[in-house]
Protein backbone atom coordinates (compact mmCIF):
# COMPACT_ATOMS: atom_id res chain seq x y z
CA UNK A 1 0.00 0.00 0.00
CA UNK A 2 1.18 3.67 -0.55
CA UNK A 3 1.42 6.21 2.38
CA UNK A 4 1.36 9.74 1.94
CA UNK A 5 5.39 10.07 1.83
CA UNK A 6 5.80 7.68 -0.40
CA UNK A 7 3.74 9.11 -3.38
CA UNK A 8 6.32 9.15 -5.64
CA UNK A 9 4.82 10.04 -8.72
CA UNK A 10 2.11 12.58 -7.86
CA UNK A 11 -0.90 13.15 -10.43
CA UNK A 12 -2.66 15.03 -8.35
CA UNK A 13 -1.58 17.47 -5.10
CA UNK A 14 -4.59 19.45 -3.07
CA UNK A 15 -3.27 21.80 -1.14
CA UNK A 16 -5.14 24.61 1.68
CA UNK A 17 -8.33 24.07 -0.27
CA UNK A 18 -11.35 26.12 0.41
CA UNK A 19 -14.83 26.68 -0.57
CA UNK A 20 -17.01 29.14 1.31
CA UNK A 21 -20.62 29.52 0.10
CA UNK A 22 -21.33 33.73 0.91
CA UNK A 23 -25.24 33.93 3.01
CA UNK A 24 -26.87 37.08 2.19
CA UNK A 25 -29.29 39.50 3.58
CA UNK A 26 -32.03 41.54 2.33
CA UNK A 27 -33.79 41.99 -1.26
CA UNK A 28 -32.70 44.81 -2.81
CA UNK A 29 -29.53 45.55 -1.48
CA UNK A 30 -27.85 42.07 -0.80
CA UNK A 31 -25.68 41.88 1.90
CA UNK A 32 -22.88 39.24 2.88
CA UNK A 33 -23.86 38.46 6.52
CA UNK A 34 -21.73 34.96 6.80
CA UNK A 35 -20.78 32.07 4.59
CA UNK A 36 -21.11 28.17 4.46
CA UNK A 37 -17.48 26.75 4.96
CA UNK A 38 -17.86 24.23 2.81
CA UNK A 39 -14.52 22.85 2.07
CA UNK A 40 -12.41 24.97 4.67
CA UNK A 41 -8.27 23.73 4.06
CA UNK A 42 -8.14 20.40 2.72
CA UNK A 43 -4.90 18.36 1.36
CA UNK A 44 -4.05 15.63 -0.23
CA UNK A 45 -2.18 13.80 -2.66
CA UNK A 46 -3.13 11.61 -5.16
CA UNK A 47 -0.42 9.03 -7.12
CA UNK A 48 -0.51 7.38 -9.99
CA UNK A 49 -2.67 4.64 -10.68
CA UNK A 50 -3.60 5.33 -6.80
CA UNK A 51 -6.91 4.98 -5.29
CA UNK A 52 -8.08 7.63 -2.72
CA UNK A 53 -10.97 6.67 0.02
CA UNK A 54 -12.55 9.94 0.74
CA UNK A 55 -14.82 9.12 3.90
CA UNK A 56 -17.18 11.23 5.90
CA UNK A 57 -21.12 11.76 7.17
CA UNK A 58 -23.35 13.36 4.50
CA UNK A 59 -22.70 16.90 4.79
CA UNK A 60 -18.99 17.47 5.46
CA UNK A 61 -17.53 18.41 2.19
CA UNK A 62 -16.83 15.32 -0.30
CA UNK A 63 -19.02 16.23 -3.07
CA UNK A 64 -17.68 19.81 -3.28
CA UNK A 65 -14.22 18.20 -3.02
CA UNK A 66 -15.46 16.75 -5.75
CA UNK A 67 -16.79 19.22 -7.68
CA UNK A 68 -13.67 21.31 -7.14
CA UNK A 69 -11.54 18.50 -8.48
CA UNK A 70 -13.56 18.47 -11.60
CA UNK A 71 -13.55 22.42 -12.16
CA UNK A 72 -17.33 22.46 -12.14
CA UNK A 73 -17.04 24.83 -9.32
CA UNK A 74 -14.39 27.27 -8.34
CA UNK A 75 -12.38 27.45 -5.32
CA UNK A 76 -12.22 30.26 -2.78
CA UNK A 77 -8.65 29.56 -2.35
CA UNK A 78 -5.91 27.06 -2.40
CA UNK A 79 -4.49 25.08 -5.36
CA UNK A 80 -5.32 22.04 -7.05
CA UNK A 81 -2.01 20.98 -9.35
CA UNK A 82 -2.51 18.00 -11.97
CA UNK A 83 0.93 16.72 -12.87
CA UNK A 84 2.40 19.74 -11.37
CA UNK A 85 0.45 22.54 -12.91
CA UNK A 86 -1.74 24.65 -11.29
CA UNK A 87 -5.32 24.36 -12.42
CA UNK A 88 -7.24 26.84 -10.94
CA UNK A 89 -5.47 29.31 -12.54
CA UNK A 90 -6.29 27.95 -15.88
CA UNK A 91 -8.73 29.27 -18.48
CA UNK A 92 -9.86 28.37 -21.94
CA UNK A 93 -8.20 25.90 -23.58
CA UNK A 94 -5.82 25.00 -21.24
CA UNK A 95 -8.60 24.10 -18.56
CA UNK A 96 -10.07 22.28 -21.54
CA UNK A 97 -6.98 19.83 -21.62
CA UNK A 98 -6.95 19.17 -17.86
CA UNK A 99 -10.60 19.03 -17.90
CA UNK A 100 -10.63 16.14 -20.14
CA UNK A 101 -7.93 14.25 -18.09
CA UNK A 102 -10.29 14.30 -15.29
CA UNK A 103 -13.61 13.02 -15.22
CA UNK A 104 -16.33 12.44 -12.78
CA UNK A 105 -18.41 9.46 -12.36
CA UNK A 106 -21.99 11.04 -10.71
CA UNK A 107 -23.66 9.57 -7.49
CA UNK A 108 -27.14 9.06 -9.10
CA UNK A 109 -27.58 6.99 -12.37
CA UNK A 110 -30.88 7.90 -12.90
CA UNK A 111 -30.75 11.95 -12.57
CA UNK A 112 -27.06 11.87 -14.36
CA UNK A 113 -28.10 10.34 -17.91
CA UNK A 114 -29.70 12.42 -19.98
CA UNK A 115 -33.52 10.92 -20.38
CA UNK A 116 -34.26 12.19 -24.32
CA UNK A 117 -30.68 11.00 -25.63
CA UNK A 118 -30.21 7.73 -26.34
CA UNK A 119 -27.19 5.98 -25.33
CA UNK A 120 -24.87 5.79 -27.85
CA UNK A 121 -25.18 9.80 -27.93
CA UNK A 122 -24.74 9.73 -23.95
CA UNK A 123 -21.55 7.89 -24.35
CA UNK A 124 -19.87 10.13 -27.65
CA UNK A 125 -21.33 13.63 -26.20
CA UNK A 126 -17.36 13.60 -24.79
CA UNK A 127 -16.27 13.56 -28.61
CA UNK A 128 -18.60 16.68 -29.91
CA UNK A 129 -16.71 18.63 -26.83
CA UNK A 130 -13.28 17.27 -27.73
CA UNK A 131 -13.47 16.18 -31.55
CA UNK A 132 -9.58 15.74 -31.31
CA UNK A 133 -9.86 12.28 -29.49
CA UNK A 134 -12.05 10.75 -31.76
CA UNK A 135 -12.75 11.93 -35.36
CA UNK A 136 -16.86 11.38 -36.31
CA UNK A 137 -16.13 8.19 -38.61
CA UNK A 138 -14.43 6.41 -35.75
CA UNK A 139 -17.22 7.38 -32.49
CA UNK A 140 -19.86 4.91 -33.37
CA UNK A 141 -17.05 2.35 -33.02
CA UNK A 142 -15.14 3.77 -29.51
CA UNK A 143 -18.57 3.79 -27.90
CA UNK A 144 -19.27 0.46 -28.77
CA UNK A 145 -16.04 -0.53 -27.20
CA UNK A 146 -16.74 1.46 -24.61
CA UNK A 147 -20.08 -0.18 -23.92
CA UNK A 148 -17.90 -3.53 -24.19
CA UNK A 149 -15.16 -3.25 -21.93
CA UNK A 150 -18.04 -1.50 -19.11
CA UNK A 151 -19.90 -5.15 -19.35
CA UNK A 152 -22.86 -4.02 -21.71
CA UNK A 153 -24.25 -5.25 -24.85
CA UNK A 154 -22.63 -3.37 -27.84
CA UNK A 155 -25.82 -3.68 -29.43
CA UNK A 156 -27.53 -1.30 -26.69
CA UNK A 157 -26.13 1.85 -28.45
CA UNK A 158 -30.38 3.03 -29.77
CA UNK A 159 -32.21 1.88 -26.48
CA UNK A 160 -32.98 4.72 -24.01
CA UNK A 161 -31.33 5.49 -19.74
CA UNK A 162 -35.26 4.03 -18.92
CA UNK A 163 -34.61 0.61 -20.12
CA UNK A 164 -31.72 -0.12 -17.78
CA UNK A 165 -31.55 -1.14 -14.51
CA UNK A 166 -29.61 0.87 -11.79
CA UNK A 167 -26.61 -0.76 -12.23
CA UNK A 168 -26.85 -0.51 -15.91
CA UNK A 169 -27.36 3.09 -15.74
CA UNK A 170 -24.06 3.31 -13.80
CA UNK A 171 -21.66 1.34 -16.30
CA UNK A 172 -22.94 3.66 -19.08
CA UNK A 173 -21.87 6.80 -16.74
CA UNK A 174 -18.47 5.30 -16.13
CA UNK A 175 -18.40 4.54 -20.04
CA UNK A 176 -19.15 8.13 -20.92
CA UNK A 177 -16.25 8.71 -18.30
CA UNK A 178 -13.63 6.73 -19.81
CA UNK A 179 -14.59 8.42 -23.29
CA UNK A 180 -11.35 10.97 -23.23
CA UNK A 181 -9.09 8.24 -22.06
CA UNK A 182 -8.62 10.21 -18.40
CA UNK A 183 -5.92 9.64 -16.00
CA UNK A 184 -8.41 10.63 -12.95
CA UNK A 185 -11.83 9.69 -12.13
CA UNK A 186 -13.61 10.94 -9.15
CA UNK A 187 -16.19 8.86 -8.22
CA UNK A 188 -18.34 10.64 -6.29
CA UNK A 189 -20.79 7.88 -4.41
CA UNK A 190 -20.77 6.08 -6.71
CA UNK A 191 -22.45 2.96 -5.60
CA UNK A 192 -24.80 4.47 -2.97
CA UNK A 193 -27.78 4.50 -4.54
CA UNK A 194 -27.37 0.54 -6.05
CA UNK A 195 -27.98 -2.76 -4.06
CA UNK A 196 -25.66 -4.11 -2.04
CA UNK A 197 -24.91 -7.25 -4.87
CA UNK A 198 -24.93 -4.60 -7.58
CA UNK A 199 -22.61 -2.28 -5.48
CA UNK A 200 -20.01 -5.24 -5.74
CA UNK A 201 -20.60 -5.79 -8.92
CA UNK A 202 -19.76 -2.05 -9.60
CA UNK A 203 -16.42 -2.03 -7.20
CA UNK A 204 -15.34 -4.87 -8.88
CA UNK A 205 -15.71 -3.23 -12.50
CA UNK A 206 -13.94 -0.58 -11.37
CA UNK A 207 -10.42 -2.06 -9.98
CA UNK A 208 -10.57 -3.93 -13.28
CA UNK A 209 -10.53 -0.44 -14.92
CA UNK A 210 -8.31 0.59 -12.94
CA UNK A 211 -5.77 -1.90 -13.88
CA UNK A 212 -6.14 -2.34 -17.38
CA UNK A 213 -6.27 1.41 -17.96
CA UNK A 214 -3.60 2.49 -15.42
CA UNK A 215 -6.74 4.90 -13.35
CA UNK A 216 -6.01 7.02 -10.77
CA UNK A 217 -9.09 7.21 -8.38
CA UNK A 218 -11.22 10.11 -5.89
CA UNK A 219 -13.38 7.34 -4.56
CA UNK A 220 -16.33 9.19 -2.28
CA UNK A 221 -18.18 7.29 0.23
CA UNK A 222 -19.94 7.17 3.18
CA UNK A 223 -19.61 3.51 3.60
CA UNK A 224 -16.45 2.49 5.30
CA UNK A 225 -16.48 -1.39 4.07
CA UNK A 226 -16.95 -0.33 0.08
CA UNK A 227 -13.93 2.34 0.35
CA UNK A 228 -11.64 -0.60 2.17
CA UNK A 229 -12.14 -2.90 -0.88
CA UNK A 230 -11.11 -0.76 -3.17
CA UNK A 231 -8.57 2.20 -1.67
CA UNK A 232 -5.07 2.52 -1.32
CA UNK A 233 -5.16 5.32 1.17
CA UNK A 234 -7.97 6.56 3.10
CA UNK A 235 -8.69 10.18 4.23
CA UNK A 236 -11.37 10.92 6.79
CA UNK A 237 -13.30 13.53 6.45
CA UNK A 238 -15.34 15.88 9.21
CA UNK A 239 -16.99 19.52 8.65
CA UNK A 240 -15.01 20.46 5.98
CA UNK A 241 -11.52 19.66 7.06
CA UNK A 242 -9.45 16.11 6.13
CA UNK A 243 -9.37 14.39 10.03
CA UNK A 244 -7.38 11.43 9.74
CA UNK A 245 -5.63 9.97 6.53
CA UNK A 246 -3.36 6.92 5.99
CA UNK A 247 -2.82 3.20 4.12
CA UNK A 248 -6.09 1.19 4.58
CA UNK A 249 -4.55 -0.69 7.19
CA UNK A 250 -3.66 2.52 9.54
CA UNK A 251 -7.12 3.91 9.56
CA UNK A 252 -9.15 0.48 9.90
CA UNK A 253 -7.06 -1.22 12.53
CA UNK A 254 -5.30 1.69 14.11
CA UNK A 255 -7.36 4.39 13.89
CA UNK A 256 -6.32 6.98 16.39
CA UNK A 257 -8.93 10.13 15.83
CA UNK A 258 -12.71 9.73 17.96
CA UNK A 259 -14.60 10.61 14.85
CA UNK A 260 -12.98 7.71 12.85
CA UNK A 261 -13.35 5.48 15.44
CA UNK A 262 -16.64 6.05 15.97
CA UNK A 263 -17.27 5.73 12.76
CA UNK A 264 -15.43 2.20 12.39
CA UNK A 265 -18.01 1.13 15.32
CA UNK A 266 -20.89 2.03 13.34
CA UNK A 267 -19.81 -0.71 10.79
CA UNK A 268 -22.03 -4.18 10.63
CA UNK A 269 -20.35 -6.86 11.55
CA UNK A 270 -21.49 -10.59 10.61
CA UNK A 271 -19.14 -12.30 13.06
CA UNK A 272 -21.30 -12.11 16.40
CA UNK A 273 -18.08 -12.89 18.61
CA UNK A 274 -16.30 -9.84 16.93
CA UNK A 275 -19.58 -7.95 17.70
CA UNK A 276 -19.66 -8.70 21.10
CA UNK A 277 -15.97 -7.75 21.44
CA UNK A 278 -15.99 -4.54 19.74
CA UNK A 279 -17.28 -1.38 21.55
CA UNK A 280 -19.86 1.08 19.93
CA UNK A 281 -19.26 4.66 19.94
CA UNK A 282 -22.47 6.91 19.97
CA UNK A 283 -21.89 10.43 19.25
CA UNK A 284 -23.88 12.81 21.05
CA UNK A 285 -25.78 15.82 19.06
CA UNK A 286 -25.57 16.33 15.22
CA UNK A 287 -23.18 17.95 13.02
CA UNK A 288 -22.40 21.40 13.35
CA UNK A 289 -23.96 24.14 10.55
CA UNK A 290 -20.79 24.61 8.17
CA UNK A 291 -21.98 28.51 8.96
CA UNK A 292 -21.06 28.72 12.40
CA UNK A 293 -18.28 25.62 13.36
CA UNK A 294 -16.80 25.50 16.81
CA UNK A 295 -14.29 26.91 17.83
CA UNK A 296 -10.71 25.02 18.06
CA UNK A 297 -11.89 21.49 16.66
CA UNK A 298 -14.16 21.16 15.07
CA UNK A 299 -15.07 17.96 16.49
CA UNK A 300 -15.10 19.00 19.95
CA UNK A 301 -18.66 19.03 20.33
CA UNK A 302 -19.44 15.36 19.64
CA UNK A 303 -16.09 14.11 21.07
CA UNK A 304 -15.63 11.93 23.96
CA UNK A 305 -12.15 12.98 24.43
CA UNK A 306 -13.20 16.89 24.53
CA UNK A 307 -11.54 19.11 27.40
CA UNK A 308 -11.08 22.49 27.55
CA UNK A 309 -8.46 22.86 25.23
CA UNK A 310 -10.22 21.48 22.32
CA UNK A 311 -12.22 24.71 22.22
CA UNK A 312 -9.04 27.11 22.21
CA UNK A 313 -7.07 24.80 19.99
CA UNK A 314 -7.01 23.88 16.56
CA UNK A 315 -5.30 20.57 16.28
CA UNK A 316 -2.93 20.25 13.06
CA UNK A 317 -3.63 16.90 10.81
CA UNK A 318 -0.04 15.36 11.25
CA UNK A 319 1.28 12.25 13.54
CA UNK A 320 0.80 12.98 16.99
CA UNK A 321 3.24 13.37 18.82
CA UNK A 322 3.18 10.35 21.42
CA UNK A 323 3.62 8.44 18.73
CA UNK A 324 6.36 10.34 16.14
CA UNK A 325 9.31 7.76 17.33
CA UNK A 326 7.10 4.68 16.97
CA UNK A 327 7.28 2.14 13.80
CA UNK A 328 4.60 0.83 12.32
CA UNK A 329 0.99 1.54 11.33
CA UNK A 330 0.03 4.11 14.27
CA UNK A 331 2.55 6.59 13.29
CA UNK A 332 -0.25 8.47 10.85
CA UNK A 333 -1.61 12.01 10.63
CA UNK A 334 -4.17 12.42 13.20
CA UNK A 335 -5.89 15.80 13.55
CA UNK A 336 -6.61 15.13 17.63
CA UNK A 337 -4.69 16.94 20.31
CA UNK A 338 -5.46 13.43 22.31
CA UNK A 339 -5.20 10.91 20.12
CA UNK A 340 -2.85 8.81 22.08
CA UNK A 341 -5.35 8.68 24.82
CA UNK A 342 -8.05 5.68 24.64
CA UNK A 343 -7.42 4.74 21.25
CA UNK A 344 -10.37 2.15 20.43
CA UNK A 345 -9.57 -0.60 18.00
CA UNK A 346 -13.17 -1.88 16.60
CA UNK A 347 -12.72 -5.36 15.45
CA UNK A 348 -14.05 -6.92 12.35
CA UNK A 349 -14.99 -3.62 10.43
CA UNK A 350 -15.32 -5.46 6.72
CA UNK A 351 -13.08 -6.99 3.82
CA UNK A 352 -9.63 -7.24 4.32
Amino acid sequence: MTSETSVSEPVLEVRDLVKHYPLTRGIVLRKQVGSVRAVDGVDFTLGRGEALGLVGESGCGKSTVARLLCHLEKPTAGTIRFKGEDVTRLSGRALKSVRRSVQMVFQDPYTSLNPRMTVGDIVGEPYEIHPEVAPKGERRRKVRELLDVVGLDPDFVNRYPHQFSGGQRQRIGIARALALRPEVIVADEPVSALDVSVQAQVVNLLERLQAEFGLSYVFIAHDLSVVRHISDRVAVMYLGRIVETGTDTEIYEHPTHPYTQALLSAVPVPDPEARSRRERIILSGDVPSPANVPSGCRFRTRCFKARERCAREVPELAVPEEFRDAAGPVAHPSACLFAAERRVVPQGNGPG
